[in-house]
This record gives structure tokens, sequence and C-alpha cells, in this order.
């Protein structure tokens, strides 16, 4: 992608309205403007990385034996009603009403909606268990919107739901789905505690959120301190079994008398969070009549769950998690572009050939590519580059093309590195480059 034509309107002015860091940056980066209060439009920039999320999350979710659906975003009030929620949910849902004077929400959720395809269709324990899920917009009518995207009232909402036929079947896909979030986090390049959850509005006796850690995070947390020596690993890499062991033991209020962690071994500190999972039983299929036929013949409730995770969130707090006093510095998992090619002397024929070399050979291995061909000062796209966060700098100009090199930063670390073209081309197609992303 040419930088002259990509639609990516950066800010050099701190926008007033904006309090946090990610709220701050995606609005200077060009991902995200303003609609209307706590919602956004998604500009290209931002909507790569958002849709670079949404296919690890579902890669994972179908790893774990999930199975993609999409439910509508209007519901039906009565079936809210079955489950006894529609006048208890409060302000946060929005209640309309269509031309024929049919009550009508706009989902929060979607428990009860999930529980009404399951009933229409699965009549026997035979064809048990089920795991369904999504990855669809959301609004929720906060009394305060704030913080951009974190704290938006419409937002891009990963949940799915399991049905089984027992409690032992319920737990497993509970277990199961929680590893699955396990391995999600750390492919998204952060680390997530998971802390036990109170259930809120959703309902259930067993819950757990998680939290990427970060000074902005809303939420007091609890935790091993062996959490943050993950900060420094392949995370993608490590045993889910060493991860699903360090589990924290409380968010706002600890409790030594339960905590499995010790004293000198446990820290406070706040949390964003990005993901929750519930077990909530008979809650929605008893009232709903969500049964199926059991090996006895009779008919038996099905246990469910419900796992949800922020996808337009995490954007957020992936930022929050991984920024500098320049910008946004991108894990390369989720990044929009593995590389940023800045040509620092626009019209110069030697610049300008170095950087189309490079830019055709990168294309042509399905390298994704910013190029930088803005006939602009250095020090404005060096600001810029640095202020969207790309993984790897290539920088064409200067005394080193003057002795056929070319300047190669990791914007993560600082490193620079001087390199020939054939040398830049073989390092980012053949060691750092798996599927057009960076690894």
């Amino acid at each position: 992608m040419r930088w002259s034509t990509y639609f990516l309107p950066t800010l050099k002015e701190v926008p007033v309205e904006a309090q946090i860091p990610s709220h701050r940056l995606m609005l200077r980066a060009g991902m995200i403007c303003l609609s209307s209060s706590g919602i956004y439009t998604w500009l290209p920039f931002g909507l790569r990385v958002l849709k670079n999320i949404e296919t690890i999350v579902r890669e994972e979710q179908e790893r774990a034996g999930a199975q993609e659906v999409l439910m509508p975003t209007i519901q039906s009030a009565d079936l809210w009603r079955e489950s006894g929620r529609y006048d208890d949910y409060g302000k946060e849902m929005l209640r309309i009403r269509d031309r024929h004077e049919r009550e009508m929400l706009y989902g929060p959720t979607n428990e009860e909606l999930i529980t009404d395809v399951f009933r229409r269709f699965v009549k026997t324990y035979r064809d048990l268990p089920k795991n369904l899920y999504q990855i669809q917009w959301k609004f929720r009518d906060e009394i305060r919107p704030r913080f951009g995207i974190m704290r938006g009232r419409e937002f891009l909402m990963k949940d799915n739901y399991s049905f089984d036929i027992d409690k032992e079947g319920a737990y497993n896909s509970y277990r199961k789905m929680f590893e699955a979030y396990l391995r999600t986090f750390a492919r998204l390049g952060v680390v997530a505690i998971p802390v036990k959850a109170d259930s809120g509005a959703i309902g259930g006796d067993m819950s757990q959120e998680f939290h990427v850690l970060a000074e902005t995070g809303e939420s007091k947390v609890f935790y091993d301190v062996a959490f943050e020596e993950l900060r420094h690993k392949d995370l993608a890499s490590l045993d889910i079994e060493k991860l699903r062991n360090l589990y924290a033991a409380a968010e706002e209020k600890h409790d030594p008398q339960t905590c499995p962690v010790a004293p000198e071994n446990l820290k406070e500190a706040r949390g964003i969070e990005v993901g929750h999972i519930f077990y909530f039983g008979t809650k929605y299929s008893e009232p709903m009549k969500a049964t199926v036929t059991g090996e006895d013949g009779q008919l038996i409730p099905v246990e469910m769950g419900s796992y949800g995770i922020g996808v337009s969130r995490l954007v957020a707090a992936i930022i929050e998690a991984s920024h500098d006093a320049a910008g946004i510095i991108w894990p390369e998992s989720v990044a929009p572009f593995c590389i940023g090619l800045i040509n620092l002397k626009v019209g110069n024929p030697d610049t300008d050939k170095a950087s189309e070399t490079l830019y055709d050979a990168l294309q042509k291995e399905n390298v994704e590519v910013l190029y930088d061909d803005r006939d602009l000062r250095a020090g404005s796209k060096f600001a810029d580059m640095d202020l969207i966060g790309l993984p790897w700098q290539i920088v064409v100009g200067g005394r080193s093309l003057s002795m056929n090199k070319i300047e190669v930063k990791c914007r993560k670390t600082g490193l620079r590195e001087d390199l020939s073209i054939n040398e830049v081309i073989k390092k980012f197609t053949k060691s750092t480059i798996s599927d057009g992303k960076c690894v």
C-alpha cells in the first residue's frame, strides 16, 4: 500500500477529549473517528488491526470445536421476557418498537437468542455437546461513555455458548474455552490474567474474567508474580498447562483464605477486562424450555455456558500495554502492516529506484508493506511511522544508500542495522515472515 493514496489521516496534536493513551493514539494514528457519543467509525488502518484480531479469535474458537453462526443485532423483547431478564437488565439495554408496535431491543448479549435457536433444532442428548459462536457488533447504552473504544456504546464482541447434557460435560466445555482464551491472548501478544469474577447480569455460579495489565485499567486485580515473567517470552509457544496453573484468585476483593497464591508471590495491579467466561447451568434452558431427551427418555434441561471476548476493546488494550512516548508498538501478530518503507528523498532517482525495488519484491512475496512515498520532510515521516507503530521500518536514503546500504529498524527494541537491498529482501521473505505476517 502506498501512503500517498492510502486513507490514513494522522494528527500531530493530541485531541483534548482523549484522556488515556489508547484513545489519544487511535485518534492521532487515524484508526477511528467519533460518530456520536461512544460510537466510532473505524477507518482503514484501524480496521486492519480489528480484522487481524478477529482472525486469531476465530481460529482459536474453531480449534476448540466451536462453530460459527451470525445472529441478528435486533432481538424480540418476548425472548427476554421468557428468561426473565427483560425488566431486570437496566437502562444499558436500548429498547425500541418497530412500525407494528412490537417491542424489540438492540442486543447487548445473546443468551436468549441462542437458546431459542438451540431449542428449535436439538432434541436429543445424542446431538450434544454443541458450542456455537459469533463475532458481532453489540450495543450497551453506557451512562457515561469514555476512553474511546474502551468504554464505548457500540462494540465488536466474540460471544459463544456451550450446551451439554450434564454438569460434567459443561465443566469440560468451560475448561476447553478457558484454554482457548489463554491461547488466543498469547497469540495476540498480550499477557491476559484470568481472575475470579462476579457473574453480573449474565448469571451463573462460576465465572472468570481475563485482564490485560495496564496502569489505566478500571479494575483492581491480584495475580501471581510469575505472570510478569511471561512478558519477556514468546507467548504463543508457552505451555498451556503452565499458563492455566497461574490463574489469580480475586478481582476487587482479595480473600487470603481462598487464594491459591502464596502471599509473598501475590501482586496487585490495574487491569483491562478483555474476556469473560461463565458457567450458568440451566438459568436459561429451564425457563425457556431448552430440553433434550435423555437416555431414559426423560426431558432434561441442558447445561449452558457463555464466553465473551471484547474484540474491539482488545485493540485499545493492546495499545495501553504496548506503546511509548512516540506512539504505538504493535505486536507482530496483529500489526496492520508488517513493514513501513520510508523513502526519504522522493523524486531522487537513486532513492526512488531502491524504494520501488524493495516495495515490488516484498509485494511479490505477499509481505504487508506500507510504503511512505509522500513528498514530506524526513522528520515528519519518522514521526508518523513511529506513531502508527509498525513492527519494522526500512529507511531508504541518506548516507547509507551511498554505500549501497538500507537501514532497518525494529520499532519495539529500537535496534538498527544496515543491510544491502538483497539482504533486506531475504530478511523479510525468509526468516521473519510467515504468510505475509511478521513472526
